[in-house]
């Protein structure tokens, strides 16, 4: 197990050697080959590069967050690049691009009064808010021990709870680095999903909005404008909108493959396809109704996790559960803490030592 852990590490560090090498090129190479068809083409060897590398890893924390930030993240915005648009397009310098090129992070407009500096009651709160989640995910941890007492349905809403709170961590941690490198505020990557109250404000306003933002640069805006003159813009941005989840499916589906290895059984995608469409009549009945009716917010919020959870079940999950996915997580999360507790341990072991 020791072995597999530094052989997997091993690879995790030579796979990101190689992108930053990858990326390092893209800045100075879309520097000097003009937008258009010729920078795509120059950029595409690393659009592939960057899908292969993270076949180097198996494991979840290590190959699942690479996957994601390379062959969604990285790749569109390479895409968008090509065509001078996205965030790398005003990277003043090497090391901002390879920020945000690598990174699921996200520059803030900028406002002067919005600075939240340390100590702040903000960064107070947001200390206080992380710190619960920590203590929320070991105790969801420790529940696992439970399993084979439990129904089948409260695992997959620990499951569902587990994957919210891990996703946060991972993508705040992520962003102290660039915050750091970049000294600019970043965008928060989830804004309180559980307090949604329809799926309009869950996957546009609270979830994940660095693939909100990313998806809305590559497929929601070129859809609308293609379609606008043909049926109007109010009109188009809703085959848009439909679009955009599609897409979401797909390369939900993708990520998949990475994590499991497994032939895609296109579960996930209509998962997508079914939330897409009742986005759309979500976004329909709400101007046909014109804000003359609306439910109560405390009753659509409860609506719509029960939707998400519903939904999730039958199609998010499975391909993860029946592949032991969710086995290999529980498993990492469990070596991880077991390792930070002996740590700590130690540590206070070695301090009384001292002291005394």
């Amino acid at each position: 197990m020791k072995e597999e852990a530094e052989e997997e590490l091993k690879n995790f560090l030579q796979v990101w050697i190689s992108v930053l090498a990858a990326l390092a090129y893209s800045y100075y190479a879309s520097s000097v080959v003009p937008r258009g068809a010729s920078r795509l083409l120059s950029l595409l060897p690393v659009v592939l590069l960057l899908s292969l590398l993270p076949l180097r890893l198996s494991s979840f924390h290590l190959g699942g967050p690479t996957a994601f930030f390379l062959v969604w993240l990285a790749n569109s915005k390479l895409l968008l690049l090509s065509f001078h648009l996205g965030p790398l397009a005003d990277a003043p310098n090497l090391l901002h691009f390879l920020s945000l090129a690598s990174l699921p992070v996200k520059v803030k407009s900028p406002r002067g009064d919005e600075k939240v500096s340390a100590g702040s009651p903000k960064s107070t709160l947001a200390s206080v808010r992380l710190a619960i989640m920590v203590l929320i995910l070991v105790s969801i941890l420790h529940s696992y021990e439970y399993r084979p007492r439990l129904h089948e349905y409260v695992i997959l809403a620990l499951y569902c709870v587990h994957m919210y709170l891990e996703l946060e961590l991972v993508l705040a941690i992520c962003a102290v680095p660039a915050s750091a490198a970049l000294g600019l505020d970043l965008e928060r990557q989830f804004d309180e999903p559980y307090l949604a109250t329809s799926l309009q404000d869950f996957w546009g306003r609270r979830w994940n909005l660095m693939v909100s933002s990313i998806l809305r640069s590559t497929v929601y805006d070129p859809v609308r404008r293609r379609l606008a003159p043909l049926v109007g813009a109010r009109r188009a941005s809703l085959p848009a909108i439909v679009a955009a989840f599609v897409v979401s499916g797909v390369m939900h589906e993708a990520i998949y493959y990475y994590l499991t290895r497994a032939r895609p059984t296109g579960e996930v995608t209509w998962f997508f396809v079914l939330h897409g469409i009742c986005v759309v009549a979500e976004v329909a009945a709400k101007r046909w109704a014109g804000g003359r009716w609306r439910m109560h917010r405390a009753a659509s919020g409860m609506l719509t996790l029960a939707f998400l959870a519903v939904t999730g079940v039958l199609w998010f999950f499975p391909q993860l559960t029946r592949n032991g996915v969710d086995e290999k997580v529980i498993g990492e999360c469990c070596a991880m803490f077991d390792f930070v507790k002996d740590k700590l341990t130690l540590f206070i072991f070695h301090a009384k030592s001292v002291s005394g």
